[in-house]
């Protein structure tokens, strides 16, 4: 079903490897609602998110999300609150993936890995190999579709030798799957891509919560622009050192956003163009984190992605009620921001 709405959803989501199923589960709670965005830009995980949305039907989206990360179907209650045995299971969960990597994702490097089938668009030494990735796109998203433009698709990059921020747009050019993966190059965890001479590593090295292209070139009308981030700006104080290394990883992703927010909200003020737009930037943090570990971004356990999927269903249904309770206004000028 598709609601009638006086504005375009733009989907903008950001980087954060495993925590990714935190996006899948707000799609999931835009689709229920009726809600379909009209453009989707990721970086990342965000950026992979986006291909599986943006590459197939409406009706299908669920499931091939669902069939890329594996939640646990059945269970009792998700615990939103840490314990030894959930300490424990999720460090167990880390280290397999350090160790196996994700089948049909990324694996090592070695003996069971790519030396005897090297990938020939890795530019550069890594953990593991990505080509995987590459495979599983080709097999769960229509590229087809997605560069047909309904909707519209955007993942981001960095150029790894000149440092320049790429947008890879398929509004102006055709997407493969060594783009989405080059969008998720974090090095060195995972090889560089190299795509017609150019070595392209993750875009979240620049921006993890990648606003720049919509609030750089808008489109016409009243957005919507639904941002979820991963990586959370607010946090308590740390309690452990695993504690501590966690929240310094957020804090050097989530500071990016920030800035990036106020950025935008002085060039609105400025911008007689810009101005002249209609842009609501509603940001959904993933918050509901104390019951991840350090190494969060390499547990890919069914439960853990069950766990992350919930809350982000919950948070997004959450922020449509929002919308309907007319508590996010649509349609002013410049930009509205919500949520941060």
């Amino acid at each position: 079903m598709t609601v009638t709405q006086s504005f375009q959803i733009v989907l903008v989501l950001g980087g954060g490897n495993a925590l990714g199923s935190y996006q899948a589960g707000g799609d999931q709670a835009l689709h229920e609602a009726g809600h379909e965005p009209a453009w989707v830009v990721g970086a990342s995980a965000g950026a992979i998110n986006g291909a599986l949305i943006a590459g197939n039907a409406p009706e299908d989206r669920i499931a091939r999300l669902t069939e890329f990360w594996r939640p646990a179907i059945t269970g009792g209650p998700m615990s939103w609150w840490p314990s030894p045995a959930e300490t424990l299971r999720r460090t167990g969960a880390v280290m397999l993936t350090i160790g196996a990597g994700r089948p049909g994702v990324f694996g090592p490097i070695g003996p069971l890995g790519s030396w005897w089938d090297p990938d020939a668009a890795a530019a550069a030494p890594a953990l593991f190999d990505s080509k995987p990735l590459a495979a599983t796109l080709a097999r769960m998203a229509d590229f087809a579709r997605l560069n047909a433009g309904a909707p519209r698709y955007t993942a981001t990059a960095v150029d790894l030798e000149t440092g320049e921020d790429i947008v890879f747009d398929a509004a102006s050019m055709a997407i493969t799957p060594d783009h989405v993966r080059a969008s998720a190059a974090l090095m060195p965890t995972f090889p560089p891509v190299e795509i017609a001479g150019r070595a392209y590593v993750d875009g979240g090295l620049s921006a993890n919560l990648p606003l720049d292209p919509v609030l750089g070139d808008p489109p016409q009308g009243p957005v919507l622009c639904i941002a979820v981030d991963l990586l959370p700006q607010v946090e308590r104080r740390p309690r452990s050192l695993g504690e501590a290394i966690g929240r310094t990883q957020d804090l050097m992703f989530a500071a990016q956003t920030r800035r990036t927010i106020e950025r935008w909200r002085m060039a609105y003020a400025l911008d007689e163009r810009l101005r002249s737009a209609s842009v609501t930037l509603a940001c959904l943090f993933y918050a509901d984190q104390e019951v991840e570990v350090a190494g969060k971004a390499m547990d890919f356990s069914a439960e853990s992605v069950r766990h992350r999927w919930q809350a982000g269903r919950r948070d997004a249904a959450a922020l449509l009620a929002r919308l309907a309770a007319g508590e996010i206004a649509t349609g002013g000028e410049g930009l509205t921001v919500t949520g941060v």
